[in-house]
């Protein structure tokens, strides 16, 4: 199907920062029942105050959301942006009964000149797709059946342009992206979704830390695990969620800020909480490091933020892209790690940091892991972060918001 922009009349007496931009070409929706022209309702939600733009709460949902169902019969619905509002759901579908539901979280930034920018949404729509074909939801790749996931990145482009007030331009501010997809089945029963619904919402979010970095604190897990082999701990999948938060509530009362999920009789690291975990080692003659951070091999997500770092990492150890006072001599591993391993080190003084990564918090530097009834130190320096995570960081932020240019960064016309 192909969409249009709407007849200038609907955004009559609507607040110019709410209106959208004209589309040069229409984005084809294979498999769509109509080709209708892509219906938007404007909306105008009041915007916050500055200070009240917290990433751990989310509150503040920008004016419109991307609403497309789905059936079996016909395949995908007309896409529509439409206000910011509930869903309506019978009581027996299937993602109230059995959370047959799917996600991703990405962001949106603006440059110094006022641009805005999508960061790598190529990775997210291809663990979008790997997700969905998990739960058996319809995947996002062009069949009859399905559409492509670049055209949903172009509906999602669509959608900030008209949101674009919302897109913060102060720094450490952003614009979270969150699409969805779950199952709409009606009854009790386990069959295959004969409907589904995708969806896009937005939310403007400040700094993961409000108040300036911080360290955290981490117990490693035992008593619980996150993932097994054969499960679903590689998918973005609303079931492998709901069950961590008990322990990271127990965690708390007990002084640490988030649970180091371990797995295995050898206690393997696998996350942070819900981020990807990175360790970092002194090696021979005290000169280079090794950054380590734990396989792909089933039992972690395949972070957009963990490959981010892993590829600027490498491509300043090859020479190929040199990382200004980021240590020359660089190793980086995907490998297992043990608990044990880590706090041999730390005894040793070799342990030079650990820190985990996620879109939502970008780097996050630990102090401490509880580990066997034991806490172990782990090095941090003034501003919390170590000699490798600070730079690392910094670079990727440059890129994010396209100080560095990058193909990584897509950008919204």
């Amino acid at each position: 199907m192909t969409y249009s922009s709407p007849p200038k009349e609907h955004l009559a007496g609507i607040d110019v920062r709410t209106s959208h931009s004209e589309l040069t070409e229409p984005v084809i929706m294979p498999g769509a029942r109509n080709t209708t022209a892509f219906p938007i309702e404007v909306n105008f939600i009041p915007e916050p105050e500055a200070e009240a733009y917290l990433f751990d709460h989310f509150t503040f949902q920008t004016d419109h959301m991307l609403y497309i169902p789905w059936t079996l019969e016909e395949g995908w619905g007309a896409p529509e942006i439409k206000p910011y509002g509930p869903l309506e759901l019978e009581p027996p579908s299937s993602v109230i009964q059995y959370g047959q539901s799917c996600f991703e979280g990405m962001k949106a930034y603006r440059d110094a000149t006022g641009r805005i920018a999508l960061f790598r949404p190529d990775m997210n729509m291809k663990r979008m797709n790997s997700s969905v074909q998990r739960i058996a939801l319809p995947p996002l790749m062009n069949t009859p059946q399905t559409f492509d996931g670049a055209a949903l990145i172009e509906l999602i482009k669509e959608l900030i342009r008209i949101d674009k007030r919302w897109v913060p331009s102060e720094k450490g501010r952003s614009l979270y992206i969150r699409p969805m997809m779950l199952g709409n089945e009606r009854g009790f029963g386990l069959p295959p979704p004969t409907e589904a619904l995708l969806l896009v919402v937005l939310s403007a979010v400040g700094p993961f830390y409000a108040h300036g970095l911080k360290y955290v604190s981490l117990y490693g897990t035992t008593e619980y695990i996150r993932a097994a082999p054969g499960g679903t701990g590689a998918y973005k999948i609303g079931g492998n969620y709901a069950p961590t938060i008990l322990p990271s509530m127990q965690v708390a009362k007990e002084g640490y800020s988030q649970n180091l999920w371990l797995h295995g009789p050898d206690h393997h690291l696998t996350e942070v909480g819900t981020m990807n975990v990175f360790v970092v080692f002194q090696r021979e003659g005290m000169l280079d490091y090794e950054l380590a951070t734990p396989p792909l091999n089933g039992l972690i997500l395949a972070g957009v933020t963990r490959d981010t770092l892993l590829t600027l990492a490498r491509n300043h150890a090859s020479g190929s892209n040199i990382i200004e006072d980021l240590p020359p001599k660089l190793i980086v591993s995907e490998r297992l790690i043990t608990m044990m391993e880590v706090k041999e080190a730390a005894e040793a003084g070799t342990l030079v940091e650990v820190f985990g990564a996620g879109t939502a918090v970008t780097v996050c530097p630990v102090e401490k892991i509880g580990y066997l009834n034991e806490d172990v130190h782990i090095p941090t320096g003034p501003d919390g972060m170590g000699p490798i995570s600070r730079y690392l960081w910094a670079e990727l932020v440059k890129r994010q918001t396209a100080v560095v240019p990058s193909d990584w960064n897509i950008f919204i016309d």
